[in-house]
């Protein structure tokens, strides 16, 4: 009997292709906005989260100025720090050592062809060394780590190396950074985050290329076994603020643990995240809006095929239960194209972060998503046929044998 419902509502919709296509754009576009939405904000959430757990639940961002989002962002305050910023953090009880880059946008010249690449002086003591390697900030794919002598070297990374010049640069390789020759010792691993378009050369040659003394753009704190991040980035915050002679609430510095951060961007992402799927379920409401019109349509065309079933023996409840067989396989139609589209546009969207920021978006339908929104689609198609459908069941058979 159910077959039935199906294989008269599916001919029921063939019969009025036109009209069916133009009923189905609402619920399309509105399936597609939600699947595309959900899918990629959680493919970029799930990105983010991948990106933080790199930097280690050990380690303790400074970055000058007000509140921030990475470690480059010390690159673009008023605010500055130096060697004593980073030397009151290294004596914070729970601190086993900190780093303190100097960050800056250097044109690297290699073969005739120049490019603006983020550019990342290290202290290259053996203290700093162990920490770049034994942290993974700096993670060799091929080549060598820096050494305590080392002046004009660089460490690309793998997006430097493989994608911003026509030639692949090598091991060996000489390159030119504002105009001073280097020598390329090595090439990070690719690892999907902001290291895989960063450069990395030694601080004494950084400060002397870009003119700085003794500033550096952000400090790293590593976190020693067994003491708590937060507690300890809140002693950092103490130190700085007694060492910089600033109230608490007036810092001209930002302390943050990769939590926090991760946190603080979860949060906004989920904000955007409702707002744009209340967004899209405007168009689904227009949608299900179509749906009903189309099932009044429907009744008032086949008045007289309502009058003969019901006068050949069909019950008011089979009358209705067709019609919302019928609208429900009209939202269920757009649902499937809806479902496809949206994966289609999530997955174009993560292909472009890809090419453009370097960030792997996996983006992944999962079952019950894909049986969420079919099921979504049918059942919003058919409460929008519930008015048709009863009004259908209630005509009188000779009333409607007479229209």
């Amino acid at each position: 009997m159910i077959a039935d419902y199906f294989r008269l509502a599916f001919k029921g919709i063939a019969r009025r292709r036109v009209r069916s296509w133009l009923t189905l754009i609402g619920i399309f576009i509105g399936i597609t906005a939600v699947v595309s939405l959900i899918t990629l904000s959680q493919g970029m959430q799930d990105a983010i989260t991948e990106q933080f757990s790199k930097l280690g639940s050990n380690r303790v961002m400074i970055t000058p100025g007000g509140k921030s989002f990475g470690p480059t962002a010390g690159a673009v305050m008023t605010a500055k720090f130096d060697d004593d910023d980073a030397d009151t953090v290294r004596r914070v009880k729970g601190v086993d050592d900190a780093l303190g880059p100097l960050i800056r946008t250097a044109s690297v010249e290699f073969r005739g062809e120049t490019k603006a690449i983020m550019t990342f002086a290290y202290p290259t003591s053996s203290n700093a060394i162990r920490i770049l390697e034994r942290n993974g900030v700096i993670d060799i794919e091929d080549g060598r780590m820096f050494r305590p002598s080392d002046r004009y070297v660089a460490i690309l990374g793998y997006t430097n190396a493989y994608d911003d010049f026509d030639k692949e640069v090598k091991e060996g390789n000489t390159i030119k950074i504002e105009d001073y020759e280097f020598k390329v010792i090595g090439i990070r691993g690719k690892s999907g985050s902001f290291q895989d378009i960063a450069m990395g050369i030694p601080l004494d040659v950084g400060r002397e290329i870009f003119d700085e003394k003794e500033e550096v753009s952000s400090i790293f704190a590593i976190i020693k076994p067994g003491y708590d991040t937060g507690a300890v980035a809140e002693d950092i915050k103490k130190a700085l603020r007694k060492h910089r002679n600033v109230e608490e609430g007036e810092e001209d510095f930002t302390v943050n643990s990769p939590q926090m951060l991760l946190e603080s961007v979860t949060m906004i992402t989920d904000v955007v995240k409702a707002v744009l799927i209340g967004i899209a379920a405007v168009s689904i409401l227009v949608g299900g809006i179509g749906i009903m019109n189309t099932m009044y349509t429907s009744v008032a065309e086949r008045t007289k095929e309502i009058g003969i079933m019901k006068a050949t023996g069909a019950r008011n409840s089979s009358i209705m239960m067709l019609f919302l067989v019928e609208s429900g396989m009209l939202g269920l139609i757009g649902g499937v194209f809806g479902l496809a589209a949206g994966y289609g546009i999530s997955m174009a969207a993560g292909k472009i972060a890809m090419d453009a920021a370097g960030i792997e978006v996996i983006v992944a339908v999962t079952p019950a998503m894909v049986i969420g929104a079919l099921a979504f689609s049918f059942v919003l198609g058919a409460l929008s046929g519930v008015f048709p459908a009863r009004k259908a069941s209630k005509l009188q058979p000779v009333e409607a044998l007479r229209r």
